[in-house]
This record gives structure tokens, sequence and C-alpha cells, in this order.
């Protein structure tokens, strides 16, 4: 998971260890760490990036995630979920987009999804 709040960071961890069977393996908060985690992880196959880090852009992240394996999918979670910023995200690579404050609950539904493929 890629997300510079920690209280999000910690409540999203917690919510989807309750709710789905999503395990979080790792956390960052910056684009650098972010890029680090993508390509020297093997172990991931699913991995959550906000867009505002607290260094760099999550957007780059998922950029990078281009030509990943398509078992293992990248989704947005953003306070910015316009019409434009996912269309930007789904453009360079995102599976998915989600709104935190209005599109949580379908965030665990495609989490739920993931375990049942």
């Amino acid at each position: 998971m890629i997300e510079d709040n920690a209280l999000i960071r910690d409540s999203l961890t917690d919510t989807l260890h309750e709710l789905t069977d999503v395990r979080v393996i790792g956390c960052v908060d910056t684009e650098a760490a972010g890029l680090a985690l993508l390509h020297n992880s093997e172990n991931w196959q699913l991995l959550i990036v906000d867009l505002f880090l607290r260094q760099g852009s999550g957007l780059k992240v998922v950029a990078a995630s281009a030509g990943r394996d398509p078992a293992r999918k990248v989704v947005v979670l953003t306070n910015y979920a316009t019409a434009d910023v996912r269309k930007q995200c789904l453009k360079v690579g995102a599976d998915a987009v989600f709104d935190k404050s209005t599109e949580l609950d379908d965030l665990i539904e495609y989490c739920r999804g993931l375990s049942t493929t």
C-alpha cells in the first residue's frame, strides 16, 4: 500500500484484514519507496496507491506498473477521483479507481472479488 496518511493507512489495513482476504505486506509513503516496493517485491498481488504522497506522485508508481503480470492488480484510492483523474489513472495502468470518501465499500467489494478469482 502506498499511502502517506498514517491514520488512513492503519485504518484501511485493519479494515482489509477484517473484511477481506487481503493481507497487507508492506506500506510506504513516498513515490521512491513505492517504486522500490513495486520492483523489489515478488510477493504482491494487489497494490493500493494514493495519488498525492509525502514526496512524489502515486500516478508515477501506477505508470511504472505497466507491463506487470495481469494477475497483479493496481488500484488508486484518492480523495480526487474526478472523471479526468479516473481517466488518467486508467490510461497509465490502474485497474480501478476509488474515492476515499465515498467508495470504500466499492474497494472492499473489489478486494473480495479478487479472492474469488
